[in-house]
């Protein structure tokens, strides 16, 4: 069985030199969702969150290293494919307690007041973003129910 630092070397080697939208090392995205979130299983799920969406690491790849399938049902849950909605992929994480808690680590680290860019000639964009892992945040707290959560996503503008 793989562990936390088998998903940590992968991690780290994946996203080696990748920087994120304000210039820091993307690793530390994938290190601060671990840390917000509690079990075993959640912290290696949590900080390969991104692993299988951006980078050339599979699902198989992952499953030949060994990973519990509890991990890998949550790793794939919270791996937005392209031809998925966002409100599709958000929906199908809340029925896996893995995987909702760490989509909402992933949230809570997207929305920090320290990390939330309003990049000059992207205001709208920007802004457009957080208000969708807003509205995301509040679905998987069960804060608003799904109906309202897809009216309010479609209401968004598209930019």
């Amino acid at each position: 069985m793989s562990d936390l630092d088998a998903a940590l070397v992968l991690v780290t080697t994946h996203f080696r030199g990748v920087r994120d939208k304000s210039g820091a090392p993307y690793v530390l995205h994938c290190l601060r969702a671990m840390m917000g979130v509690q079990s075993l299983d959640a912290k290696i799920v949590a900080v390969m969150h991104d692993l299988v969406e951006d980078t050339s690491v599979t699902m198989d790849d992952l499953r030949q290293q060994g990973f519990s399938e509890s991990v890998l049902t949550a790793v794939e849950l919270v791996t937005h494919h392209p031809t998925d909605s966002y409100e599709d992929y958000v929906a199908r994480i809340k029925a896996n307690p893995i995987a909702r808690e760490v989509k909402l680590a992933d949230l809570r680290d997207n929305t920090d007041p320290r990390r939330v860019l309003l990049r000059e000639g992207c205001e709208g964009r920007d802004t457009v973003r957080i208000q969708k892992y807003l509205l995301s945040h509040q679905f998987l707290t069960d804060e608003i129910d799904e109906p309202s959560y897809r009216r309010r996503m479609k209401a968004l503008p598209t930019i």
